[in-house]
C-alpha cells in the first residue's frame, strides 16, 4: 500500500494496459474503472530517447481508447528500462540501451547479467486523456542492483516471472533481494508512478469542479 487518498473524478476512468500491476496499483487511487488492451507496434513507436518511448507508447495506448470513449478518463502507460552505456573516463553518458521484454529465457538471462553490480533507470511514461484534453509526463526511478551469480540468475528466469517483464524483473517479486538501493518512487518500477499520478489527477478534477460545479450536466 501506498498510503494515498482515493480519488472522486468527476468522469468514467478507464485503463488502457493490460498489465495487472497497473491495474493493481491504479485501484489503489480510483476503487471503480475499466480496463482496455490495445495492441500497438511497440517498435514502430520506439525511439533511441527512452523518455520519449516511454511517453510516445503511452500516449498512443490512452489515445487509441480515448477515441472510442471521448466521454471518460483514460489512462496510459508504459514502462521502459533505461542502461546507461560505459564510457572511459569522466565523459557524460549521453545514450542508453532500452531493455524491454524478453522473448526468450536467453534474452532474460542476458539483460540480468547487463544489470548486475549496475544502476539503471526506470521510466514510466503516463498519458491522461480527458474530455478537456491530453497531459503526457514521465516519471524515473534510478535502480542500483548488487552484482548477481549466473546461479541466482538461471533459478530467477527459472520461475517465469521475467519473462513478461521490462528488464526481466519484477522488483516486487522475486528480484526483490537483487536491488541494493532505489531513488525515487517505488510503485514507478512496478509500473506506474502513482504519486505524480494522483497529483495530477486531483488538479484535473479541481479544474473541472472550478469550471462546472456539476461536470456531468451541460
Amino acid at each position: 500500500m501506498y498510503n494515498l487518498p482515493v480519488l472522486d473524478l468527476p468522469y468514467p476512468v478507464i485503463l488502457a494496459s493490460g498489465s495487472p500491476r497497473r491495474r493493481s496499483l491504479l485501484a489503489q487511487l480510483i476503487p471503480s474503472f475499466e480496463v482496455h488492451v490495445v495492441e500497438l507496434d511497440e517498435d514502430e513507436l520506439a525511439c533511441s530517447d527512452p523518455w520519449g518511448t516511454a511517453e510516445r507508447l503511452a500516449q498512443a495506448k490512452a489515445i487509441a481508447v480515448a477515441a472510442a470513449r471521448p466521454e471518460c478518463i483514460v489512462i496510459g502507460g508504459d514502462t521502459v528500462v533505461a542502461l546507461p552505456h560505459r564510457r572511459i573516463g569522466e565523459s557524460v553518458v549521453a545514450s542508453y540501451a532500452l531493455l524491454g521484454k524478453p522473448e526468450t529465457e536467453e534474452d532474460a538471462c542476458f539483460m540480468l547479467r547487463s544489470l548486475s553490480a549496475a544502476e539503471h533507470e526506470v521510466i514510466t511514461g503516463v498519458a491522461i486523456v480527458t474530455p478537456h484534453g491530453t497531459e503526457v509526463f514521465s516519471v524515473t526511478t534510478g535502480v542500483l542492483f548488487r552484482g548477481l551469480t549466473d546461479e541466482e540468475i538461471g533459478a530467477y528466469v527459472a520461475t517465469g516471472e521475467p519473462m513478461d517483464k521490462a528488464g526481466a524483473y519484477a522488483i516486487q517479486g522475486g528480484a526483490a533481494g537483487f536491488v541494493s538501493e532505489t531513488r525515487g518512487s517505488l510503485s514507478n518500477v512496478v509500473g506506474l508512478p502513482l504519486e505524480e499520478l494522483e497529483l495530477r489527477l486531483s488538479r484535473y478534477a479541481q479544474m473541472v469542479a472550478g469550471s462546472h460545479p456539476n461536470p456531468n450536466q451541460a
